[in-house]
């Protein structure tokens, strides 16, 4: 299948995600940048703004499957990665995978989850393979983690570590639907109480969003665009050189983890966009979701209430596209 083909593919399943998940675009097409740029995503809003409904609809238009976790403080690691099971009639091991071996995963409210838990989907998510006992067993190929975190209840909550934050491709933040959206919402509801049932959109398969990915990964980026992307990470590590105002705001800047993450989501969203290069445009659209879960503030940052997407913001404003 050619590259047109495939990206009209992808602008269909677009259009119907965004049917099934009325008034959240920004959050529909985060989730296909994560499929094409092979990351996981991490999603924070408030109960309600149909973030488990998202990557439910995903996981029927793709040919993988699909499975929920929710996360609790009593949940152990062999709850998510599996364990060996023992069998007495001939004193022989077997491995009983878990949940974690599925294409689509869903992490439900991930910082409710223990250290133990979180750092065995850390290794999941880094290295695509889990680790029980001395057996290490690989993953899906088409493999993906959406995490769902409540910005409101925190009582009895683990917040991630920076290096399980670093993990994920974007954070993406979910806020209310407007009017015209919420009375959409209503009849959709009501359809689907009636028995009404919605088209079902033509399933993507493993062998499509393969193809997809090589294509995004051969969207062209011209230095000055590479360069620019190279030079707002630098901004973070080195806010001195840019700005007193950044300096005080930033205590750690991000990784180049990030810097790579942002290199693929431009890609992705340029190939989305029906484009074969990548404009600076592009760049500053994914830059938030890549960004806002890595740069650690400062106090006094915090303390003025500057949040990570004000740090960011100013970031575009001093550094320029060469």
């Amino acid at each position: 299948m050619n590259n047109t083909e495939l990206n009209a593919s992808f602008i269909q399943l677009q259009k119907w995600l965004s049917s099934e998940i009325i008034g959240q675009p920004a959050l529909v097409q985060r989730l296909l940048i994560a499929l094409l740029a092979d990351g996981h995503i991490l999603v924070e809003g408030v109960p309600g703004v149909a973030k488990t409904r998202a990557i439910n609809s995903l996981s029927k238009a793709i040919s993988g499957d699909f499975h929920r976790i929710q996360f609790t403080p009593d949940l152990l690691p062999s709850d998510v990665t599996g364990s060996d099971i023992y069998h007495p009639e001939d004193a022989s091991f077997s491995f009983q995978r878990g949940p974690i071996f599925h294409n689509l995963v869903l992490a439900d409210e991930i910082n409710r989850a223990p250290a133990k838990v979180q750092s065995a989907l850390l290794e999941a998510m880094a290295e695509r393979q889990i680790s029980v006992g001395s057996q290490t067993y690989p993953l899906p190929e088409i493999f993906m983690v959406m995490a769902t975190q409540n910005p409101l209840e925190q009582e009895g909550t683990y917040p991630l570590p920076e290096a399980q934050l670093d993990r994920f491709l974007m954070k993406v933040n979910v806020g209310y639907p407007d009017l015209a959206a919420e009375r959409e919402i209503l009849k959709l509801a009501r359809s689907e109480a009636s028995g009404n049932p919605t088209a079902k959109p033509e399933v993507m398969t493993d062998e499509k969003l393969l193809a997809a990915r090589q294509q995004v990964l051969a969207v062209h980026m011209a230095e000055s665009v590479e360069e620019y992307i190279v030079q707002l990470t630098m901004a973070t590590r080195y806010p001195e050189s840019y700005s007193s105002q950044l300096q005080s705001w930033i205590e750690v800047g991000v990784s180049p983890r990030a810097t790579i993450a942002l290199d693929r989501c431009a890609r992705a969203l340029a190939w989305l966009k029906g484009r074969d290069f990548v404009t600076p445009e592009d760049v500053q659209q994914v830059v938030f979701d890549v960004y806002r879960h890595r740069l650690i503030l400062s106090f006094e940052a915090e303390a003025n209430a500057i949040s990570a997407d004000d740090v960011i913001a100013k970031l575009l404003t001093e550094v320029t596209v060469a």
